[in-house]
């Protein structure tokens, strides 16, 4: 199997790892949110200045999720997906990596601000309607906003985050005697 195909299909087992670590914790954070008075995923947080636009609860909880599943993929795909590579340090690395998932993360709140807003055409069907854990709406948009922005992370790891490191050449003269 080609060196890209074993790659992207490691990449895609570590992310495939990270699903349920960035669900768990979006989860969670909507928990703790709502029981400790705060916002539920589709209540305003924040104004955007100059614009009739808002950062919503479920920005706030993607955000979170992202940052602690961001990590454990990091370190998976250093040690496991991009394990034979002469590599950076691991901050130097993971900086690339987190601006990455940065790019990722803004695909995914763009899915997801589609999927929640029922005036957009790309919005979840009727029939989730919040009722229940299998039926609530942010956590599909979730996981389908999450499987989008894959690719896009995908391509752009393999080139910045987890580069080879360019060889330094050595230059020997001779001694012309």
């Amino acid at each position: 199997m080609r060196t890209n195909t074993r790659q992207f299909i490691k990449f895609g087992i570590v992310g495939g790892s990270g699903v349920p670590v960035n669900l768990l914790v979006a989860y969670l954070a909507l928990k703790i949110s709502v029981f400790s008075g705060g916002p539920d995923y589709h209540e305003a947080v924040l104004g955007i200045p100059g614009t009739p636009f808002n950062i919503r609860g479920f920005h706030v909880f993607q955000a979170i999720a992202f940052l602690v599943a961001n990590m454990w993929n990091y370190q998976l795909n250093r040690t496991w997906t991009f394990g034979g590579l002469e590599k950076r340090s691991w901050l130097r690395g993971f900086f690339p990596f987190l601006t990455t998932g940065l790019l990722a993360l803004l695909v995914q709140m763009a899915v997801s601000t589609l999927m929640l807003n029922p005036t957009s055409p790309l919005a979840l069907p009727d029939f989730l309607d919040d009722s229940s854990g299998l039926k609530n709406r942010f956590y599909w948009a979730q996981a389908i906003s999450i499987l989008v922005a894959m690719p896009v992370n995908f391509i752009i790891n393999k080139l910045w985050a987890f580069r080879t490191k360019k060889p330094t050449h050595v230059v020997i003269e001779a001694d012309p005697r």
